[in-house]
């Protein structure tokens, strides 16, 4: 049985392309259990062949798509071109954990898996072979003539209950009555060193341009790979998804993330990793150990980047120069607002302005280059509030700031909290504009208006980068004339704030 992993693509990101790692531990699943498979990655494949030609050339009897919410529209596309071709088809992802029967109402939509799917997809696999025995026969039974060598499950969305699809934690499907069903949850692995590594060879790197659409100063050109250490994370941050998808920090043991490091390193070439855990120093000694385990397996030659934000409040001054040792060029870190007061009983971050400081003072101290994520326009803000987070960005001065619109991903407390205030309607959202990376604020709140936030969030980005210094670093760094029209059009955006308002999500 032949799968075909893919991944959908939208202009609701930038130009940056970086490797699906959804998709590659869902290969390395399923090679591990003795299954062919493919990955298509529409951000690096479309250009050269599109899913419909990829399908039109090579038979797949079961096309997987994983999607953001902001894609959850061109998932939808994408499994009406495999449907085409015969293919039964498995949406996942965190906006289908969230939304499963939205997409199951879809008739190109067979299955739906919700959560952390690698054992997910090997259980359904199970089924749709026992599936064929159970078609197989029936047609037997009417005298009906079987082609194996053209077979494939079927061309309908519906399955025999006898093939054990009710079995199956975490899945959303429909029985041979038409009845859609949501099986119970799948509890979250506890030992994710069970979890085979990532199908990383699958991926066409050298058409990735790098780590991940927020990393640019990085070489451009670089055999980027990404490693996940840990998965989940504890915390409760108001517009973050994690505390339903995802609440229970798991982390891997050192010896087996050393062994997929090395396997990147040593085999496939890595000259450039990132790391991509929800919050990868949840545990503090563990990630004083990693470092270490690092050093003495003499991987540290290669530079790697923390891409998602660090927590501030698990950090010390050791941690950061140990980071150093170990290789790191790069750390991020969530920064989300300037105000202590927005920080405790808006987003619920756990942390405090004081503790970002000392943070970004420890890793300046050792020689890392800084990153900082900041949120603008979160239900309660205050032209005050966007001040104090601007004058915050000033102050401690990251390599790269990067500011954003807060977005209402459904499942979150800012979700709830906007759809008692009637700012959201899920029937007629338009998923796509839900982009974090947008220049569009996404909703109005009491006193703070959309046209507040877009103001202040361009503000930002000019009292930030047009500033002596910051241009003259930018003009020295070398992928700022590589991608020079890139920049261009989104300073243009970014900085002036030109082009049409188009209308906003909510």
């Amino acid at each position: 049985m032949k799968v075909l992993l893919a991944s959908p693509e939208s202009e609701v990101w930038n130009s940056r392309k970086h490797i699906h790692m959804g998709l590659g531990y869902l290969a390395g699943s399923l090679l591990a259990h003795g299954y062919e498979v493919e990955i298509w990655d529409a951000a690096v494949e479309e250009a050269i062949e599109t899913l419909d030609q990829k399908l039109s050339r090579e038979h797949f009897d079961v096309v997987g798509i994983s999607a953001p919410t902001p894609l959850i529209t061109n998932a939808w596309e994408a499994a009406k071109i495999a449907k085409k071709h015969g293919a039964v088809t498995i949406l996942g992802g965190p906006h289908l954990t969230l939304q499963p029967h939205e997409s199951m109402q879809k008739p190109q939509v067979d299955l739906v898996v919700r959560g952390e799917a690698e054992y997910t997809i090997i259980e359904i696999l199970q089924a749709a072979e026992k599936e064929q025995l159970i078609v197989k026969s029936e047609l037997s039974m009417i005298n009906e003539s079987v082609n194996n060598s053209q077979f494939t499950i079927h061309n309908s969305q519906l399955f025999h209950p006898a093939a054990g699809w009710g079995n199956i934690l975490g899945l959303s499907w429909r029985n041979t009555d038409g009845k859609i069903i949501h099986n119970p949850d799948r509890a979250l692995p506890d030992d994710i060193d069970a979890i085979p590594f990532p199908a990383h060879h699958l991926f066409k790197i050298e058409r990735y341009t790098n780590l991940n659409p927020l990393t640019d100063g990085l070489d451009m050109n670089a055999r980027a790979y990404t490693i996940v250490t840990s998965r989940g994370c504890p915390y409760k941050c108001t517009y973050c998804s994690k505390p339903i998808t995802g609440d229970t920090w798991r982390g891997r043991s050192i010896d087996n993330v050393i062994a997929e490091w090395q396997w990147l390193v040593k085999d496939l070439g890595a000259t450039e990793i990132g790391i991509t855990d929800d919050i990868w120093n949840l545990d503090k000694e563990r990630a004083k150990n990693l470092c270490w385990a690092l050093i003495k397996a003499k991987l540290n030659h290669v530079p790697w980047v923390t891409i998602h934000g660090m927590k501030v409040n698990n950090t010390d001054e050791e941690l950061f120069k140990l980071m150093k040792q170990a290789g790191c060029k790069r750390v991020g870190f969530g920064v989300e607002n300037g105000d202590d007061w927005m920080l405790r009983h808006v987003i619920k971050k756990g942390q405090t302005v004081d503790m970002v400081r000392q943070a970004f003072k420890w890793a300046k101290q050792a020689r890392l280059q800084t990153m900082g994520f900041f949120i603008f326009g979160m239900p309660g803000e205050t032209e005050e509030s966007m001040e104090k987070t601007i004058r915050l960005a000033l102050e401690i001065d990251p390599d790269l700031a990067h500011f954003m619109m807060a977005a209402p991903f459904p499942g979150t407390e800012m979700w709830e909290t906007l759809k008692k205030h009637g700012d959201v309607f899920s029937d007629s959202m338009d998923w796509s504009q839900l982009a974090i990376q947008d220049d569009k604020a996404h909703f109005a709140f009491g006193d703070m208006t959309k046209e507040m936030v877009e103001r202040k969030w361009h503000e930002a980005h000019r009292r930030f980068y047009l500033r002596p210094k910051r241009i003259a670093r930018i003009a020295i760094r070398k992928d700022t004339w590589q991608r020079f029209p890139y920049y261009a059009k989104t300073a243009a955006s970014m900085l002036l704030g030109l082009g049409e308002r188009k209308a906003a999500a909510a």
